[in-house]
């Protein structure tokens, strides 16, 4: 958004009344899908001040930079935690299952999904946004490249529930996956337990920009994750066994 809206900004500049322009931006009324950017584009393709292939290329790159922007519009951090990740989960990872009392007897809604019928995995899912702005989230998502400060929490993490956990987290234009043992988060020096009173086994962390490279030995690709997800359930065996 920040780019797109210097480019607009340069071309406003350039305008003979610039001024008349600006004071009527101030006093413009918008209602969906008619906003301040529908105006501005209009109004420098009417003056033959941007023509439909400068609109264009700045519309395929505004789309590039952020790809998953939609996923901020997600309301519910149920809905987006919870229905998308795993959905999205499964489209990459298409052997992940769902459990059930089939594949696992004593099975209670411990953990959200299954690998190669005895992997237990939990999903945690977060966006990236301006820890500083009280803005809704689609206007404070952040881009990958972005030097502002971000905050993401992956919460209400059970270690004794699953063998390992998938963390996916969004960027407007980025998605990052992390995929490590349920040992290895237990364990780790930003795992903060006692997340909520009475829910003992529970914890959480956060991700923040000068947190961010502790993780990087956890990072997976999105077309390498059924491999981590393996390495890290034999760790994870390992780790328990040696404990």
């Amino acid at each position: 958004m920040e780019q797109l809206r210097e480019q607009l900004e340069n071309l406003i500049a350039s305008m003979p009344d610039e001024p008349d322009f600006r004071r009527k931006l101030e006093g413009l009324y918008s209602v969906y899908p008619f906003n301040e950017f529908e105006y501005i584009i209009s109004t420098l393709l009417g003056r033959d001040m941007l023509s439909l292939d400068q609109y264009l290329e700045m519309r395929d790159s505004y789309l590039e930079r952020n790809a998953f922007l939609y996923l901020f519009e997600i309301a519910g951090p149920r809905t987006f935690g919870e229905a998308w990740a795993q959905s999205h989960l499964k489209e990459l990872v298409p052997d992940l299952h769902k459990p059930s009392k089939k594949l696992d007897a004593g099975y209670s809604g411990e953990c959200d999904l299954y690998l190669d019928g005895k992997i237990r995995i939990e999903v945690k899912a977060s966006r990236a946004v301006d820890a500083h702005s009280d803005e809704p989230l689609f206007v404070k998502a952040l881009a990958s490249d972005s030097k502002k400060d971000f905050w993401m929490n992956f919460q209400q993490a059970k270690p004794a529930c699953c063998d390992v956990f998938v963390w996916i987290a969004v960027w407007r234009d980025k998605i990052r996956y992390w995929v490590l043992s349920s040992y290895e988060l237990e364990h780790h020096r930003h795992y903060s337990t006692g997340q909520h009173r009475g829910n003992e086994g529970e914890g959480q962390i956060h991700i923040r920009r000068d947190n961010i490279t502790d993780f990087d030995a956890f990072e997976a690709h999105s077309n390498r994750l059924v491999e981590a997800i393996r390495k890290a359930y034999k760790r994870e065996l390992k780790a328990r066994t040696r404990g």
